[in-house]
């Protein structure tokens, strides 16, 4: 589910950025300083669409995790914690980025940071189950 919702704030972040959508709902004008400025862009290409396919990366890895055959292995949420907490060390930078050289705060930013944040503990916590379980 947290995949989810940060597939969808992704998506409107990107869709937004694309020109599919005229405004941003952010209430502070802080989000529409923080999509347009340099740093919007990594590599030639948009923050937010890194958000959208790292959140459907996760969204799929998650759905394949709850294979019958994959429930009791521990790679799938292994590899789950591991992308998620690149995902987590990425929000850092951009915040950093926020905060000190944009000197502007996007609420959507930030509401994707607490979901990947979120994601990655549930994910350790999955895996800290699952590796119990196993040497139990």
């Amino acid at each position: 589910m947290l995949s989810l919702i940060g597939l969808f704030i992704s998506g409107y972040l990107y869709l937004y950025k694309v020109g599919k959508i005229g405004s941003l709902a952010c209430g502070t004008g802080g989000c529409e300083t923080v999509q347009w400025s340099p740093w919007s862009r990594v590599a030639g290409i948009e923050v937010s669409l890194i958000g959208v396919l790292g959140y459907a990366g996760l969204l799929a890895l998650s759905l394949a995790a709850l294979q019958p055959g994959l429930t009791h292995r521990n790679w799938p949420v292994a590899l789950l914690s591991g992308l998620a907490g690149i995902g987590v060390l990425f929000t850092i930078y951009l915040t950093y980025l926020e905060l000190f050289v944009i000197h502007a705060i996007c609420r959507w930013c930030v509401a994707s940071g607490v979901v990947i944040l979120m994601l990655f503990i549930t994910a350790l916590i999955d895996l800290r189950r699952l590796r119990r379980n196993r040497v139990a």
